[in-house]
């Protein structure tokens, strides 16, 4: 599903901003950059992880072209980046043939 977002918002705090670049080394800046970019694909996060509140995953990539997914919900009409890393191997595959089918 492609998915454009309009007027963005983000809503950070110190804990993840610093989780992410310790954990994957991905800046909160390039999280941000993979709503920017498109194409951004999203999807419901349907994980067996129960969680208080729904969750999504996008997949994208930086201005750099480097190739992200994130886990995000949204608050306040603000996306909320829960996780963001490198996609895996098969993350990236299924990114691309989504674009392709998609034409894009």
């Amino acid at each position: 599903m492609k998915t454009t977002f309009h007027q963005i918002a983000f809503e950070w705090d110190d804990q993840n901003i610093h989780k992410n670049w310790e954990k994957h080394m991905v800046k909160y800046t390039e999280s941000e950059e993979v709503f920017l970019n498109n194409p951004v694909i999203v999807e419901i996060d349907k994980s067996k992880i129960l969680y208080h509140e729904d969750r999504k995953i996008a997949y994208g990539v930086t201005d750099d072209d480097r190739l992200v997914f994130i886990a995000f919900t949204t608050r306040n009409n603000k996306i909320r980046v829960i996780s963001s890393r490198d996609m895996s191997r098969k993350e990236r595959k299924f990114y691309e043939e989504t674009k392709k089918a998609a034409g894009l």
